[in-house]
């Protein structure tokens, strides 16, 4: 070969050379970047978790705040029903009231008898002593009941719409270590009594520090972070569920909940109807990857297969 085809020939390697460590810093910047959008939106997420409990614990002490929140909330509310209204014409206007005056009879019934259908929840038997009280612990696949604490009525913070928070209650449930992923851990979900608010406790049994916070889905996006923390990327999403992962939400927790002295002085809290398990039926878990072990362990696993898939494509387009 002569020199002048040797020397091209080496030009054409370094430009390639050049171009494979380019994509690789692009890829690597790219990721880089996406993480930081995630990191970004999960502090967001904690950040209103936060500012809500704070505007909340504001509002017990100055009730002039609270006056101001709710005038300011329903101005908000008239404004924006205000301009929907003028972005209509009177003709679809016309239309809808009519539509919703002749419906409204004929589906009142129904929606009565649908809404009620749905907020039905099938309850699991559970060992009871001779004086009918349930026998503690309580298996509700992963996660155990071991107190159902007592209601507090009197404070609006200790209920919300979908679940009553008992102070004294305690369960237990399976997740993945967010020192090791691969490993399940206990965590322990306690709610206590705070200076007059509830206070919302998790702690793993692998010694890591507690996670503490004023309502359970700023626990439980914390403990998700965690996870995402250990895998160096934001696989997880902070959609926190707290609720279901203190088993605040199982239909057996919220049967007893309900049953238990109090409970109907709770008046933000929607009142469930329930059934008993007949053969065949059972509750079905959540199979939602943030509250799941095995569903996370699938997560995980899928997305180590496409990142070596598509490591595996760049690689091959540059040999």
């Amino acid at each position: 070969m002569s020199e002048n085809r040797i020397a091209s020939i080496g030009r054409y390697k370094r430009k390639i050379s050049q171009l494979k460590q380019f994509i690789r810093e692009c890829v690597h910047e790219n990721a880089a970047l996406c993480d930081e959008i995630n990191e970004t939106q999960n502090r967001t997420i904690v950040y209103n978790e936060e500012r809500k409990f704070l505007l909340k614990k504001l509002c017990l002490f100055d009730p002039h705040v609270e006056a101001e929140v709710e005038d300011l909330s329903h101005q908000l509310y008239n404004n924006s029903s205000n301009i929907s209204v003028d972005r209509k014409t009177k003709k679809k206007v016309l239309e809808t009231s009519i539509i919703t005056d002749n419906t409204k009879k004929s589906s009142g019934a129904k929606s009565r008898k649908s809404s009620s259908k749905l907020r039905k929840k099938i309850v699991q038997p559970i060992p009871l002593d001779p004086t009918g009280r349930p026998i503690f612990p309580i298996e509700l696949g992963s996660i155990t009941i071991h107190s159902l604490g007592e209601v507090v009525s009197d404070r609006k913070e200790f209920h919300c719409e979908d679940a009553i928070y008992p102070v004294g209650y305690v369960s237990t449930k399976l997740y993945a270590s967010t020192k090791d992923t691969s490993i399940k851990c206990m965590y322990t979900c306690k709610i206590s009594d705070a200076n007059g608010l509830p206070r919302f406790e998790i702690a793993a049994d692998d010694n890591s520090i507690p996670i503490v916070g004023g309502t359970p889905d700023v626990c439980h996006s914390l403990l998700l972070q965690k996870v995402n923390n250990f895998l160096s990327i934001n696989l997880v999403p902070i959609k926190p569920n707290g609720n279901a992962f203190f088993g605040l939400t199982h239909p057996t927790v919220l049967n007893l909940v309900q049953s238990s002295t109090g409970a109907r002085k709770c008046s933000n809290y929607r009142w469930n109807k329930f059934e008993v398990a007949k053969n065949g039926d059972s509750y079905i878990e959540d199979t939602d990857f943030t509250l799941n072990y095995e569903s996370l362990q699938r997560s995980i696993e899928l997305h180590n297969y496409k990142m070596d898939e598509f490591y595996n494509s760049q690689k091959a387009k540059f040999i």
